[in-house]
């Protein structure tokens, strides 16, 4: 009989191969678009559905989670699924031979665990062990797995092919993803999903207040930082950038002008 696992396993796997073939077979490069977005046709009409789900969904539920309930057990919520993160980026610091970052991550979950109420409280953090985010396309990237494409999942958001090839890895590391009982794990899930969106409310407030094209400031936010997570913000100053316009000449490197007769 197969385990609920493994079964959980093989779904996501056939729903990234299922999204890569739909990509790769239905969407064509646009003439002119940038190096990093070939596929900005499909990106632009996928992002319009996105919003109008977040629109109508996401964003209503969210809302009222931040209006209604407190603010500490908000807090406690936040801590406590940002521990079963660093139970997954103590797996991708190892993977990434992170030893310092691996050791932090690891104290991180023993502490928060224990002292810490199941991860409700935080001490770890006032113990000033620093907490190290790390996910599979991370670790790709870590080992010279390039970006690829940007790319926007349905309802996941902004993603590259890279990270999107990564995502069944990551689904399956995440302790969630292993609770047997499937209301209980849909219920994690759930509220998972909501207070990170109650997280990013006043974000999109400002985006949409002050962005022109919201598209586009999204996608060059995302690639931006995705770049400096996997250089873990030092990312080498000689790698080809498509975001940034040439450097205009400086007046001491400009040809000197030919004396007046």
């Amino acid at each position: 009989m197969t385990s609920p696992l493994l079964h959980g396993w093989r779904r996501a796997q056939m729903l990234a191969c299922a999204t890569l073939l739909a990509l790769l077979g239905g969407c064509a490069t646009a003439p002119g678009a940038d190096p990093r977005d070939p596929w900005e046709p499909y990106n632009r009409s996928m992002y319009r559905f996105n919003d109008a789900v977040d629109t109508a969904v996401l964003k209503p539920v969210a809302t009222a989670y931040r209006d209604v309930v407190p603010q500490p057990v908000r807090t406690g919520v936040n801590n406590f699924f940002g521990n079963l993160g660093d139970a997954w980026s103590l797996v991708n610091n190892v993977l990434q031979a992170k030893p310092e970052a691996a050791l932090h991550s690891f104290w991180r979950v023993v502490i928060n665990s224990t002292m810490g109420l199941g991860g409700v409280l935080d001490p770890a953090t006032e113990m000033r062990l620093q907490r190290h985010r790390e996910d599979f396309g991370q670790t790709l990237g870590r080992w010279g797995v390039p970006t690829g494409p940007y790319f926007v999942l349905p309802i996941l958001g902004p993603s590259t092919l890279r990270d999107t090839v990564a995502l069944p890895v990551d689904m399956y590391g995440k302790p969630v993803g292993h609770v047997s009982d499937v209301p209980v794990r849909n219920s994690l899930t759930g509220l998972d999903i909501v207070q990170t969106r109650a997280g990013l409310l006043g974000v999109t407030e400002v985006l949409e207040s002050a962005a022109l094209d919201r598209y586009t400031f999204q996608r060059d936010a995302f690639l931006q930082k995705r770049r400096n997570d996997v250089f873990d913000g030092n990312p080498p100053r000689d790698e080809e950038r498509y975001d940034l316009e040439p450097a205009p000449e400086s007046p001491a490197s400009a040809p000197a002008a030919a004396p007046a007769r």
